[in-house]
Formats: C-alpha cells, structure tokens, sequence
C-alpha cells in the first residue's frame, strides 16, 4: 500500500505543482513545469492505487469514482496546502492528478502580474477573461484579483468552481463559495441561481460549454462584473471560441452581446527562467472602442494589430511580453520562440527598441 499522505508531503516539501499517481509508473511530480519520479518509490500497481486513494477519498467520492469513472474534489492538508484532485480510470486502473494550491491568497504584485491587471478590480460590471493552457497560473491570478477586490471594496463576491481552489477570509467583501457537487448538482443550475443571491462580483471556475458560456454572459449583461477562466491561447481566439459555440443564426447577436460587456481578455503562460522555476508572460486586451468595434463587425483578425498599436494604454502582445524579458535576461530566446505565437514579430522587437 502506498501513503499518499506522505506522497503529498512530498509534494509540498519540493514545492511541485502536481502530483500524479498512475499505474505502471512511480509516483510522479511537476516542478517548474517538468516530470520527475519521486525518488525511493516503486512501480504503483492498480491493487495499490485503489488502496490508497481510498485513504484521501471519502465514502461517497469513492463511489462517485466508481460509478462515474472520475470524480473532481478538493482536499485539504492540514495548513500546509490545499489540493485540486481529480480521480480517475485509465485502462481499468486508478489513478489521481493532485493540483497543489497554496493557502495563502497571493497577491497581484507578487505574480509579475502587469500593473494593468488592478484596474480590472475596480471595474463595476462587464466580462473578465483569464486564458492559457492548464497548468500555466489562471486560477492563481483570478485568486489574486478576487483577493483585492475582498481587501479594497465592500461586494458580495460568489464563486462557482469545480473544485474550490483557494480559500477566500472575508475582508471588506462577503464571499460565498459554491463547490460543484457539494454546494450545487450543476453549473447550470447554479448560474441561474446566482442572479437571486446579490452579487456584485461573480467567479465562474471555467466556461467550458454552451451554457455556462451564455450563463456567464447574461449575468455580465445584467450589471454584475463577471471573472472567469477559457482555455484559449490568444484574446482573438478566446472572442471566436465563445461566438462559434452558438448557433449560426445567433452569431450576429452575440458579437453584438459580448462587444457590450468583454472588458479584458488577459493571456498568460508560464515560461522557463533562466534563474530556475517559471516567469509570466502575457497579451493583454483591452475592450476598447476599437476592440468593440471589431468584434461586433466580425473581424476579429484585426485584434492582435489593435492590440500591438495600444502598448500605451496597457495592452501587450504576448511577443511584447517575451520579448521585454528576454532583453532583460530572465528567459532566453528560445523559450521566447517556444512561446511565441508570431516568431517574426518576436524577432522584431528583441532585435529593436520596445
């Protein structure tokens, strides 16, 4: 049998971001972005895995496992951490994906995070998107923002997330956490529900469909600032993503909808430091009239030259970003190209004055 308590541990002392149990192979963890074996550890065996989860999962996730085929929860670690867990089966086995999560609430200027990303605190309503792939720091940086808001403002904040990751302390603001499965049986259930509760600043954990899509823009419509997660690369193809989920015969009308909420669409990626660990670099988009107009009129292949012409008022390509920190060392250049979504333009400003 193996201790996943201890594994866990493990996880924390070598402040890795994730720890995977899977059959066939040792138990293995993510630090600053890349797999490792944890040392002394053994092959898990299918026999073994069941055994151990069902040390950290209560009776009822074990049977939701079971049923299912997967379960997501959260767990918490005495005060040392939280983790994000998700359960599941590959090849008839079991196995778990475990998402370190800090308890602490970091802060925005602690995460590299560019200045303009306070000013989204302040915002009164409208639609604010966090992109990127998994893995890369989006609920860390809706925790941070989250965060300010409960230091600096008097709200009702709720948050729907599937787990609750981080762990909010009431400040100025009121904070209702709602888990998937523990607090509500649906997204769609709880974001309908969400209008009736006062809210003046509302967390959908992601928008992964259809109907969390509309939901979240209709609560965005309505007067309430609205944060949420996509798992786009670029603010152009987080804007196509949301419209080509409707219908075509509603497209029009929701170009028109999310050209009056979109606020902001901040991009980020964790990239490898020279001096070890990872750094952020980021595209921010701004709604501006010009972003407006583009998205209304369908021609969104003219966001990323509004953004490159707006540096001043705060946007940023992502190019831009890797670009400013490969000239001052933090990245090297090729991490720079690894990530960059226009090598040519890259090359540009790392070989000009940005």
């Amino acid at each position: 049998m193996i201790d996943v308590k201890h594994l866990l541990q493990q996880t924390i002392d070598l402040k890795a971001s994730d720890l995977h149990l899977v059959a066939g192979v040792p138990p293995t963890v993510r630090i600053d972005g890349e797999l490792k074996s944890l040392p002394d550890s053994g092959i898990l065996t299918p026999d073994i895995l069941a055994e151990g989860l069902k040390e950290v999962l209560t009776g009822e996730q074990f049977e939701r496992l079971t049923v299912n085929k997967e379960v997501d929860f959260s767990l918490s670690f005495g005060e040392k951490a939280r983790f994000r867990v998700n359960a599941y089966t590959a090849k008839n086995a079991l196995s778990a994906a475990f998402r370190r999560i800090p308890m602490e609430v970091p802060e925005i200027s602690t995460l590299g995070l560019p200045a303009i990303v306070s000013n989204f605190t302040t915002l009164k309503q409208g639609l604010v998107l966090v992109t990127g792939p998994t893995g890369h720091g989006k609920s860390t940086t809706l925790a941070a923002i989250i965060n300010e808001i409960n230091r600096l403002r008097s709200c009702h904040i709720v948050t729907i997330e599937d787990p609750v990751e981080f762990v909010f302390k009431p400040n100025k603001s009121i904070i209702s956490q709602r888990e998937m499965k523990s607090d509500t049986h649906s997204w769609q259930v709880a974001l309908r529900s969400v209008l009736r509760e006062d809210p003046d600043v509302v967390l959908v954990g992601e928008m992964r469909d259809f109907e969390t899509i509309q939901s979240a823009m209709t609560i965005a419509e309505t007067g309430h600032l609205v944060f949420a997660t996509l798992h786009t690369n670029s603010a152009a193809q987080t804007i196509d993503r949301i419209v080509d989920v409707f219908p075509q015969d509603q497209q029009s009308q929701i170009r028109m909808q999310l050209s009056s909420i979109l606020e902001a669409v901040f991009s980020q990626r964790l990239v490898s430091s020279v001096a070890g660990g990872r750094v952020i670099a980021y595209e921010v988009m701004l709604g501006t009239t010009a972003i407006k107009t583009a998205i209304r009129e369908g021609k969104t292949h003219q966001v990323d030259s509004i953004i490159q012409t707006s540096l001043e008022i705060g946007m940023s390509t992502i190019e831009h970003s890797l670009a400013q920190l490969t000239k001052q060392g933090k990245i090297t250049i090729d991490v720079a190209k690894e990530w960059s979504l226009r090598p040519e333009e890259l090359n540009r400003l790392v070989r000009g004055s940005i």
